[in-house]
């Protein structure tokens, strides 16, 4: 697993042995970056100098790619043991220890931010109905900007439900499916 473009393209990142974590696999973050880049509501600001969230981060391969494609500052939010051990790994081998911050916790558990995010990525494990749960968590504890992106990858023909939030895209990618969301409220 690599990072794919920016700054640490080709930067090898680990992840922890077991099925616990299910890091994003690179056709995947290609396809969703691309999408970012490229989509009429997307566009390079959508990623460069954007305060990140990554929850749900496993290796933390979502923001390490944002933060090598130009995002100024990722909060990455973890819980377990392993998977954070990986992740404080990569980020300290992308050297990207000023950037970020690691919240070693629950993301239903947060706590308030100093500054809102304006690209969210959640990629809870599937089926279990996670991301309206974390979003309401996030949006409660001020993590969520007005108008953000909300980036979720869930599993092929999981319903995926967020009142007020604008469906921008959806696509399958085998087992996983990525949709983007605008949150409402005018972006900043």
């Amino acid at each position: 697993m690599r990072i794919i473009a920016g700054r640490h393209r080709g930067r090898k990142l680990i992840a922890p042995a077991g099925d616990a974590t299910r890091p994003t696999a690179e056709r995947v973050r290609q396809a969703l970056f691309d999408m970012l880049w490229h989509a009429p509501w997307g566009g390079r600001m959508a990623i460069q100098d954007q305060l990140v969230l990554d929850g749900f981060a496993g290796t933390g391969a979502l923001g390490l790619e944002a933060l090598s494609r130009g995002a100024d500052h990722v909060t990455f939010v973890e819980k377990d043991a392993a998977a954070l051990a990986a992740l404080r790994a990569n980020i300290a081998a992308c050297r990207e220890d000023a950037h970020s911050a690691v919240l070693a916790m629950d993301i239903a558990r947060v706590p308030r931010a100093m500054v809102s995010c304006g690209l969210v990525f959640l990629d809870p494990p599937y089926g279990q109905g996670l991301v309206p749960r974390a979003v309401a968590a996030l949006e409660a504890a001020g993590w969520i900007a007005p108008g953000a992106l909300v980036v979720a990858e869930t599993g092929e023909g999981e319903a995926l439900v967020l009142p007020g939030y604008e469906a921008l895209a959806e696509r399958s990618h085998g087992a996983a499916t990525l949709r983007v969301l605008r949150a409402p409220g005018v972006a900043c």
